[in-house]
Protein backbone atom coordinates (compact mmCIF):
# COMPACT_ATOMS: atom_id res chain seq x y z
CA UNK A 1 0.00 0.00 0.00
CA UNK A 2 1.46 3.39 -0.92
CA UNK A 3 1.94 5.93 1.83
CA UNK A 4 -0.93 8.33 2.49
CA UNK A 5 -0.58 11.39 4.73
CA UNK A 6 -3.78 13.01 6.00
CA UNK A 7 -3.96 16.17 8.10
CA UNK A 8 -6.91 15.84 10.47
CA UNK A 9 -8.95 18.95 11.34
CA UNK A 10 -8.03 19.98 14.90
CA UNK A 11 -5.87 16.88 15.31
CA UNK A 12 -2.82 14.89 14.25
CA UNK A 13 -1.16 14.04 10.97
CA UNK A 14 -2.26 10.50 10.09
CA UNK A 15 0.30 8.42 8.17
CA UNK A 16 -0.87 5.15 6.61
CA UNK A 17 0.72 2.53 4.39
CA UNK A 18 4.33 1.53 3.88
CA UNK A 19 6.59 4.01 5.70
CA UNK A 20 9.34 4.37 8.25
CA UNK A 21 9.89 7.06 10.87
CA UNK A 22 13.46 8.11 11.67
CA UNK A 23 15.09 10.58 14.04
CA UNK A 24 17.54 13.29 12.87
CA UNK A 25 20.43 10.79 13.07
CA UNK A 26 18.59 8.35 10.79
CA UNK A 27 17.71 5.87 13.56
CA UNK A 28 14.36 4.15 13.02
CA UNK A 29 11.54 4.30 15.56
CA UNK A 30 10.23 0.82 16.36
CA UNK A 31 6.62 0.90 15.22
CA UNK A 32 5.76 -2.66 16.31
CA UNK A 33 4.27 -3.55 12.93
CA UNK A 34 1.91 -0.55 12.76
CA UNK A 35 0.77 0.49 9.28
CA UNK A 36 -0.97 3.61 10.62
CA UNK A 37 0.27 6.24 13.10
CA UNK A 38 -0.68 9.73 14.22
CA UNK A 39 2.00 12.40 14.42
CA UNK A 40 1.59 15.29 16.87
CA UNK A 41 0.68 18.61 15.31
CA UNK A 42 -0.27 20.58 18.43
CA UNK A 43 3.07 20.31 20.27
CA UNK A 44 1.50 19.08 23.53
CA UNK A 45 1.95 15.29 23.21
CA UNK A 46 3.97 13.61 25.94
CA UNK A 47 4.93 11.00 23.33
CA UNK A 48 6.28 13.31 20.59
CA UNK A 49 6.60 12.94 17.67
CA UNK A 50 3.55 10.68 18.06
CA UNK A 51 0.06 11.90 18.96
CA UNK A 52 -1.32 10.95 22.38
CA UNK A 53 -4.60 12.89 22.12
CA UNK A 54 -3.30 15.94 24.03
CA UNK A 55 -4.71 18.22 21.31
CA UNK A 56 -8.19 17.59 22.76
CA UNK A 57 -7.16 18.65 26.28
CA UNK A 58 -5.41 21.77 24.99
CA UNK A 59 -8.19 22.90 22.64
CA UNK A 60 -5.92 22.77 19.59
CA UNK A 61 -7.79 24.01 16.55
CA UNK A 62 -6.63 24.20 12.97
CA UNK A 63 -8.75 23.50 9.92
CA UNK A 64 -6.81 22.13 6.94
CA UNK A 65 -7.68 22.72 3.29
CA UNK A 66 -5.60 21.37 0.41
CA UNK A 67 -3.92 23.95 -1.81
CA UNK A 68 -1.23 24.15 -4.46
CA UNK A 69 2.22 25.18 -3.34
CA UNK A 70 4.23 27.65 -5.40
CA UNK A 71 7.07 26.21 -7.50
CA UNK A 72 10.25 25.53 -5.54
CA UNK A 73 12.91 28.21 -5.61
CA UNK A 74 15.91 27.35 -7.79
CA UNK A 75 18.91 25.95 -5.96
CA UNK A 76 21.96 28.11 -6.36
Amino acid sequence: MPTKVTFKHNGPILVEGDFEVVDPAGNQFGLAGRTSIGLCRCGHSANKPFCDGAHRLNNFTHEVTARDLPPPKPKI
